[in-house]
């Protein structure tokens, strides 16, 4: 029986023991369970498979790598631009600021006819656009990585910037060309001519041309005789032949018409449109409009009528205006495009009837209000722009002269 305890004592003590060690070490195993976890985990393996850091160093790679080629490799764009400029440089030549370096084939040329050239020019270019994505066109010269294929949708575009710089370039080449120059030179002596003749018109013809000669003549840079003789013969009233009677019976040979100021303005407004056209610019005329002569019978008048015996009916007097220097004409700039002249003819008249006031989406309420105190004054058209083109519009009856100076002053606007 004591054997028996004997036996049963020692297994309880190794029962025990192994107890006692199995709380020991699950002690000792969750004590140090944190700095185990800690030193395990910058080992567990990354969402790509890659252990430690290697999927910061991955990213870091593939980083410089976009980054070399966003910095060395063009994008579609540039690429494309490269490509456009250099079929429109075959095709024309490149754009230069050097006088006669432009090829004549494209300085008339329409947007149509080069918009086409360029499609047909990229059509045969199957060449590889990007070289860095290059995979797809080495078993076809056809792929999707082409300017063929690529390109097209650039055209308009690069096309506009094009014309751009070849008109800047243009622009450029006219006002340092030696016609500008002289063009420039003969306006200087033209508005010489302008004020002397404005200022001696009155005078002898021979006092007149004195003048004339010594302000813009021959002798003087951009003057010449034909410039003499153009303001001297300015507002003569011998176009017709009741001018020129009337000339004889008054034994006056000297005397202007009643619109001569008219002409003389209309003859600088010939000469600002020369230069214009040589240098590209677009500088306008200012003048002023003029009174016409009194309402007294002319000489012709009253010869023919003490030849009847009956008197001519006189004109009434025109009312004076106060403002002699308000101009015959007025630039206004409009908010939003007018697309024809209807608009804009719409668009002036509502300005000078309505209320300035009221809301316009093309005028300002000030722009009205100067219309209608320029109109008020004495103006007599309204050139109205938008950002691509102009109108005249006329609200008052002109004189042959004054339609000729705003003819030749505003060439290039649209009128009805």
């Amino acid at each position: 029986m004591n054997k028996f305890l004997m036996i049963f004592g020692l297994f309880g003590l190794c029962f025990g023991a192994t107890n006692a060690s199995a709380v020991s070490a699950g002690t000792v195993s969750a004590a140090n369970a944190a700095s185990n976890s800690r030193s395990v985990s910058m080992y567990t393996p990354s969402t790509d498979g890659a252990r430690g850091n290697q999927g910061l160093a991955n990213a870091y790679k593939a980083n410089q790598r976009n980054t070399y080629y966003m910095v060395t490799q063009p994008d579609v764009d540039t690429a494309c631009r490269e490509k456009i400029f250099a079929c429109l440089s075959d095709y024309c030549g490149d754009v230069t600021v050097v006088p006669g370096q432009r090829s004549s084939k494209c300085q008339y040329a329409t947007e149509s006819e080069l918009y086409n050239y360029t499609l047909l020019c990229l059509q045969k270019d199957n060449s590889v656009l990007l070289p860095q994505y290059n995979t797809n066109t080495r078993t076809s010269p056809g792929g999707m990585n082409t300017a063929a294929r690529l390109c097209p949708a650039y055209v308009q575009q690069e096309l506009m910037a094009y014309l751009s710089m070849a008109n800047m370039a243009d622009k450029l080449s006219k006002s340092n060309s030696d016609l500008c120059i002289q063009r420039r030179q003969e306006l200087e002596a033209a508005m010489a001519c302008h004020s002397i003749a404005l200022a001696y018109g009155n005078e002898t013809s021979s006092m007149l041309n004195t003048q004339l000669t010594d302000y813009c003549g021959a002798g003087v840079p951009g003057g010449s005789a034909e410039m003499v003789s153009r303001f001297a013969n300015a507002g003569n009233v011998g176009a017709s032949i009741w001018g020129w009677a009337e000339k004889i019976v008054s034994l006056n040979l000297n005397e202007k018409g009643a619109d001569w100021q008219a002409a003389v303005d209309a003859v600088l407004a010939g000469y600002t449109n020369r230069m214009n056209l040589a240098c590209g610019d677009n500088l306008q005329l200012n003048t002023a409009a003029h009174a016409t002569g009194a309402s007294e019978p002319t000489a012709l008048q009253t010869v023919a009528a003490l030849a009847v015996g009956t008197a001519f009916p006189t004109v009434a007097a025109p009312v004076e205006n106060p403002y002699e220097t308000q101009s015959v004409f007025m630039e206004v700039q409009s908010r939003s495009e007018l697309w024809n002249y209807d608009t804009a003819y719409q668009v002036v008249q509502a300005g000078l009837t309505n209320n300035a006031l009221t809301q316009n989406a093309f005028l300002t309420s000030a722009q009205m209000d100067d219309m209608q105190t320029a109109y008020k004054r004495g103006t007599k058209v309204f050139v109205i722009r938008d950002s691509a083109r102009c109108y005249t519009i006329p609200v008052a009856q002109l004189s042959q002269m004054e339609t000729s100076m705003v003819a030749q002053s505003f060439a290039n606007c649209i009128s009805k």
